[in-house]
This record gives structure tokens, C-alpha cells and sequence, in this order.
């Protein structure tokens, strides 16, 4: 899924009871499975002066890359986070790893030959799904608009919770990033 579908869903499940805190954690967590995939490209591009076609065929692919992605991605730390959270009572880290679980699970099914390893430290196995949510050669066309459905409804519950004046641009923000990005993968972008 597109990361700004991660924060608005992360939020939406997570952020309950509807305490601005609790929403800000759970888009937080929605964020960190992603979080050095943009770190690492943004220094990729913008600082080491890589092209994005290197970065996105290569480097997103190397051992390097996929030992880091391994770490944010694995259901293994972020459940035992979780664990931990719900023993501690810690109700903002139960959103924030909750929403990062999330993350992972809406992940797993639709990363068709772009997956990470999950399951990290007990192997680096990745899952290769027949559907992406982008490749429109393995499903995009359906399921793009399957996810911009639930993340309209995602940001409609956030808004009827009244989160106050600045979760709400927040949350249009993304609205409209995911639409933008959805767009984007489905038009523009990929060769079909």
C-alpha cells in the first residue's frame, strides 16, 4: 500500500480511543515501516546524486538495502513491541505498534516482486504475492481503487472524530497524497 494509506488506516484502527495523542502515535507507526526506505532514498538522490532509476532497480534490491528494510519490516520485532506495549498498558505505544503491524499486514499481500523480508531475524525469506498494489500487470487496477475506498473511509472516521484543526488538514493532506500517489503509479508511471 502507499504510505500515506498506512497512516491514515494505521490512525483510523488505532487511534482509539480518539485522543489526539493516540492518532498522532498510530500515524507514526503507520510511517515507520517506510520510514528508511525515503530516509535512504532522499540520501540517495539528494545528497550521493544517484539516479533514481539506480536507486529503485538497484539499490532498493541489494543486501544492503533489504538487512534495513528486514529490521523495520519484521513482524517478529514490531509483534514482540506489541507485546510489550499491551503488558505495559502504554496506550500510545499500543497505537504506534499496532499501526506499524498493520502496516505489515496490508503489506505482505501486495507486494509482488518488490516484498521485504518479514519475518526477520528467523530468515529473510520474502513472500512474493501474484498482486501488487501499484503493478498494474498483477492486479493494480482493482485494487488501487479498493485502497483509496478504504482510506477515504479511514479519513471520514478520523474526521468524525473531531480531531481538531490540525489533524484535519493532517488527515486531507494525505487524503490527497494518496489520491495523488494512486493516481500517479496508475497513469504515469508504470509501463504497462
Amino acid at each position: 500500500m502507499n504510505t500515506p494509506a498506512h497512516l491514515l488506516l494505521g490512525a483510523a484502527v488505532m487511534g482509539r480511543p480518539p485522543t489526539r495523542p493516540l492518532i498522532w502515535a498510530a500515524m507514526l507507526g503507520g510511517l515507520l515501516p517506510d520510514l528508511s526506505l525515503y530516509v535512504m532514498t532522499a540520501v540517495s538522490i539528494l545528497i550521493l546524486d544517484i539516479q533514481p532509476s539506480v536507486v529503485f532497480r538497484e539499490l532498493y534490491y541489494s543486501d544492503a538495502w533489504m538487512q534495513v528494510f528486514a529490521i523495520d519490516n519484521s513482524f517478529i520485532l514490531w509483534g514482540l513491541l506489541f507485546g510489550l506495549a499491551i503488558w505495559k498498558k502504554t496506550a500510545w505505544a499500543i497505537a504506534l505498534t499496532g499501526a506499524a503491524l498493520l502496516h505489515l499486514a496490508c503489506d505482505f499481500p501486495l507486494h509482488h516482486d518488490d516484498g521485504r523480508p518479514q519475518f526477520w531475524p528467523l530468515t529473510f525469506w520474502i513472500y512474493e504475492s501474484p498482486f501488487s498494489y501499484w503493478d498494474r500487470d498483477h492486479g493494480a487496477w482493482w485494487i488501487a481503487p479498493i485502497e483509496a475506498a478504504l482510506v477515504t473511509i479511514a479519513a471520514i472516521s478520523l474526521w468524525m472524530r473531531r480531531p481538531g484543526v490540525v489533524l484535519t488538514v493532517a488527515i486531507a493532506c494525505l487524503l490527497a497524497a494518496e489520491f495523488f500517489v494512486v493516481r500517479s503509479w496508475l497513469f504515469f508511471f508504470i509501463d504497462s
